[in-house]
């Protein structure tokens, strides 16, 4: 399957778009990054070698080729000035303790990445986004809203909320994170939920078991307000560029195209591929400067996969070993939760995006999808996430790249695009077998990922281990 660009891009290339639980960290062999991935602070210092006659044309150049949903970007975060006015009326309020998940969600909504959403969604928002995958604006337009974005409350809470029309939201250790104001509380209809998002209610649901299944009865909703950034404090704050913070570096690297490449696993040579040659068929189109947003998910993940400062760590090889270009790669941190929805969830990731100028999203194989939980099959066909972006309501404006499938090719000794007319020369390695081989200590073959990135998923899984060996004795002694 050949790299295709949406129709709707005009002849001469000239777009005209608008403007398992995995609860606690654990201390690994392999170090978190210190300081950013690139040898110089690229996102502040970079700046692009053009040629006379590019420079000419770069006060025309703007990387916000495409406006955010709604025409604004939301920023929720209250100015340090109104700070302590705020912190003092929140003392007076009911109080709703946020979980891990809720304060990832708080952090998505503050930013803009949900834009225009401004708060946890009202029962008509909730009811829109379950069975529309949309919103209707006040203009009538439509904007892409493919996940609930909610807060659930138990019934005590709801209880010690009563009549009151605005809340105090703390953090998981009890710290005063913001204000939900003008709330409005609804029944939370888990199984309905469920089955509107996964397409299915069986066990084993990853981010069912972790959120929905022991959350509360009762969703709150309102317009939020945030008292000051979220950050993490785990070494990795500086990889977490807001939507306003990536348009400006865009706008920074005089960028003409922004191509988003999402993932939740370490980048190997095939992945490279994919990323590497949607560059050179943009600058066969005619753009100058296309930037690469490598943007890994960085909130909840299922036990199994890799932790994100691991993975942060295989990346950053990556660019070290040059199987990408720093000088033509943003490397940030997407701080949504993974639900593992399949094409429900896609086009939450390619909205997203959008709020953050991209303008081409890459989409491959089971985006967002998973095996099923209790049967040997995928829970998703592989190819619906794809054909479902390409008709998704609200998703018009982005130019969506099915990438062609990679595999290892045993002739070559490299990653390299299947070809079906000797298909028995290639190897297809998914994340599991890849984590298998890293997990038993075993190298996968020659120019399937660039060895310093390999290393690092050797200790990983190898500290891993170690720790279960330790661990081991006191189950036997207990």
């Amino acid at each position: 399957m050949s790299l295709t660009i949406k129709a709707h891009i005009a002849a001469h290339f000239n777009l005209n778009l608008r403007t398992a639980k995995q609860t606690k960290l654990t201390d690994y062999n392999v170090k978190i990054r210190p300081k950013p991935i690139y040898h110089s602070n690229q996102l502040i210092a970079f700046q692009p070698k053009m040629s006379a006659a590019v420079k000419s044309a770069s006060s025309a150049i703007k990387s916000s080729l495409i406006e955010p949903d709604g025409g604004v970007l939301v920023d929720l975060v209250v100015p340090e000035s109104e700070r302590g006015l705020r912190t003092t009326e929140a003392e007076s309020m009911p109080r709703v303790k946020l979980t891990k998940i809720d304060l990832e969600w708080v952090h998505v909504i503050s930013e803009g990445w949900a834009s225009p959403l401004r708060g946890f969604m009202r029962e008509n928002e909730y009811l829109q986004s379950l069975h529309f995958n949309c919103l209707r604006m006040k203009d009538g337009s439509i904007v892409n809203m493919s996940l609930p974005i909610v807060l659930a409350i138990d019934d005590e809470t709801k209880e010690r909320i009563g009549s009151s029309t605005n809340v105090a939201l703390l953090g998981p250790t009890g710290d005063l994170i913001g204000i939900l104001r003008s709330i409005e509380i609804y029944k939370h209809n888990k199984e309905e939920r469920i089955a509107r998002t996964w397409g299915t209610t069986a066990a084993g649901l990853p981010y069912v078991e972790e959120v929905i299944t022991p959350a509360g009865n009762w969703l709150v909703g309102g317009d939020l307000e945030v008292l000051k950034p979220i950050k993490y404090n785990d070494g990795l704050d500086h990889y977490r560029l807001s939507p306003q913070q990536l348009r400006k570096e865009f706008d920074n690297r005089q960028a003409d195209a922004i191509f988003a490449f999402q993932l939740r696993n370490p980048i190997h040579n095939g992945h490279a591929l994919l990323m590497n040659d949607t560059r050179r068929r943009l600058l066969e189109m005619g753009y100058k400067n296309p930037i690469l947003l490598l943007h890994p998910l960085g909130g909840f993940t299922k036990a199994d996969d890799v932790p994100l400062d691991v993975r942060m760590e295989q990346h950053s090889k990556v660019l070290e070993d040059g199987v990408l270009d720093p000088e033509t790669t943003i490397v940030s941190i997407f701080p949504s939760p993974m639900h593992y929805a399949g094409p429900t969830e896609v086009q939450w990731h390619a909205k997203a995006r959008i709020n953050a100028g991209a303008n081409f999203y890459i989409v491959g194989r089971d985006p967002a999808g998973m095996g099923h939980p209790t049967e040997k099959r995928d829970l998703y066909d592989p190819d619906h996430g794809k054909k479902v972006l390409s008709m998704a309501l609200g998703l018009e404006k982005l130019n969506i790249l099915p990438f062609r499938v990679a595999a290892y090719d045993t002739v070559e000794k490299k990653m390299a695009f299947f070809d079906p007319s000797r298909a028995k020369d290639f190897l297809f390695i998914s994340g599991t077998k890849m984590r298998t081989f890293a997990r038993s200590g075993e190298n996968p073959p020659d120019g399937f990922m660039c060895p310093g990135g390999w290393k690092v998923l050797v200790q990983y899984y190898e500290s891993l281990q170690a720790e279960e060996a330790t661990q081991q004795p006191a189950i036997l002694t207990s």
